[in-house]
């Protein structure tokens, strides 16, 4: 058996510890458990140690057993500590010749470092980073939607859900078993900040990717061709060295630029995020759009913070299972919160599309396919409409569509059309222009007796010129709106 060098410094040699003094000691029997003979057996263990006529593994590996077999837990473990990490065999860990310290504190320990293993946070972290993997896909399924923003918040998802994948692999131990996976996620370390720099640049000032965006791509460029790629190219056997050693190369480097990285783009998004909160009164942005921004920025706020406390820490070497856990579940929380909003606000990513069977120029019908809105849920977004009608009066929006009213009720224009339509026997335009009619005749009714001008009246519930309020006033009323005004004189 080799002796690694980087562990103990010897080299080897054809001495063979079977055939010293007292052989029979290496298979131990119930007849040799006695105290003395065990502590003769260990004393001649160490001396070939110290005078380097054995192989050192094959010294450590009897050293276990024997301390085991003396319920001494804390020397075993020593020993077993030190051949996995001279070998790299973690199987010895779980031999049976353990079985007598199995129930030991610090057998315990080492074999949850080293054995595979299964715990609820690691059955959460997978499934959360499942789910963040198909909703990354969905995301860019959406139709009538800006593709490239959500393209980008995709992908943001997508780096959040294989890091996630990763920590399981780690709280799992499988990282061992699968040791090709050493720094795999770090390889986008520094693309979470360019990836929701760019999407809220994209959502909020509308921006057109050009030629130069590329060199945001660079650190990550120089972290994989400079840094990652000739760790990537190393055997298994030296990833599972670098991974039990916990040896990791360069990573107070990475550590330092990603946390610079956050940083910078962070201060950047907040920015942005504060100027659009300032021109929110003049323009027509859906209050949920806004909501989702801040929410969004809420979380990476807190990662950022909680990532800079953790990275102090390491320097300063201490450390805490309390922040570690806590930037994971920050991850699976955005992962979730984008997940159920895709789901339950799919106005924020895109509309689905709506069937048309008649043509354009007649009043459109809306045919629904295989619709999935229940019944009470066709009631709750009855109410939001009503609400949204008779209390703020969106109707007096001059450019209030089909899109805005959905996204103010948090549904699909899908949903929003079969509301109007089975609650009311219309479509959107009549029902907007029923309530317009509605309310131009109660202002007529108070402005009879003033000097005023109709078009003004038309203006302040919801139309853009005095021909169409003429004409859909006549639809309604059968008689003008001068004609109507002439009646109330009567």
């Amino acid at each position: 058996m080799l002796i690694y060098s980087s562990f103990n410094g010897w080299s080897s040699t054809s001495y063979d510890i079977n055939k010293t003094k007292n052989t029979s000691s290496f298979l131990l029997t119930d007849n040799e458990n006695s105290t003395k003979h065990y502590q003769e057996v260990i004393d001649e263990y160490l001396q070939s140690l110290n005078e380097k006529k054995a192989d050192s593994l094959a010294v450590f590996q009897k050293l276990a057993f024997t301390y085991s077999e003396m319920n001494e837990p804390e020397l075993a473990v020593q020993y077993i500590d030190r051949y996995v990490k001279a070998s790299l065999d973690l199987n010895v860990v779980g031999h049976s010749f353990f079985d007598k310290i199995s129930d030991s504190k610090a057998y315990q320990l080492l074999a949850a470092k080293y054995l595979k293993k299964i715990d609820v946070w690691s059955i959460i972290c997978l499934y959360i980073g499942l789910i963040g993997f198909f909703v990354s896909i969905v995301l860019n399924l959406r139709k009538r939607s800006d593709k490239v923003a959500n393209l980008l918040m995709s992908f943001f998802v997508l780096l959040h859900s294989f890091f996630i994948l990763h920590i399981c692999a780690l709280l799992t131990n499988y990282q061992y078993y699968f040791s090709h996976s050493l720094y795999i996620s770090t390889s986008f370390s520094f693309l979470y900040g360019p990836l929701i720099y760019f999407y809220f640049k994209r959502v909020i000032q509308k921006h057109k990717f050009r030629k130069y965006d590329l060199l945001h791509l660079v650190p990550t460029l120089l972290l994989i061709v400079g840094i990652l790629m000739p760790i990537y190219l190393q055997s298994s056997e030296e990833k599972l060295r670098i991974l039990i050693h916990g040896t990791y190369p360069y990573i107070r480097l990475i550590t330092i630029v990603k946390l610079v990285s956050l940083i910078v783009y962070g201060v950047l998004v907040i920015r942005m995020y504060l100027k659009s909160l300032r021109i929110k009164n003049t323009r027509k942005i859906s209050r949920v759009k806004f909501i989702w921004q801040r929410n969004i920025v809420v979380f990476c706020s807190l990662y950022i913070i909680t990532y800079s406390v953790y990275t102090f820490l390491i320097f300063s070497e201490i450390y805490s299972g309390f922040l570690f856990n806590m930037q994971v579940g920050l991850m699976a929380s955005l992962v979730l919160y984008v997940s159920y909003t895709a789901f339950v606000q799919p106005s924020i990513f895109g509309s689905l599309k709506i069937i048309r069977t008649q043509p354009k120029d007649k009043i459109p019908v809306i045919k629904y396919v295989k619709s999935g809105l229940t019944e009470s849920l066709s009631i709750e977004l009855k109410q939001k409409l009503l609400h949204l009608l008779n209390d703020h009066k969106v109707y007096k929006q001059n450019d209030i569509t089909l899109q805005k009213l959905s996204e103010l009720m948090d549904t699909t224009r899908h949903n929003t059309s079969q509301i109007i339509n089975e609650h009311f026997n219309l479509n959107f335009f009549e029902l907007i222009n029923k309530y317009r009619i509605e309310e131009a005749k109660e202002l007529l009714k108070e402005e009879r007796h003033k000097n005023f001008n109709i078009i003004d009246i038309a203006y302040e519930v919801g139309f853009n010129n005095k021909v169409t309020f003429n004409k859909s006033f006549k639809k309604y009323n059968q008689i003008t709106p001068s004609e109507y005004l002439k009646s109330l004189v009567a």
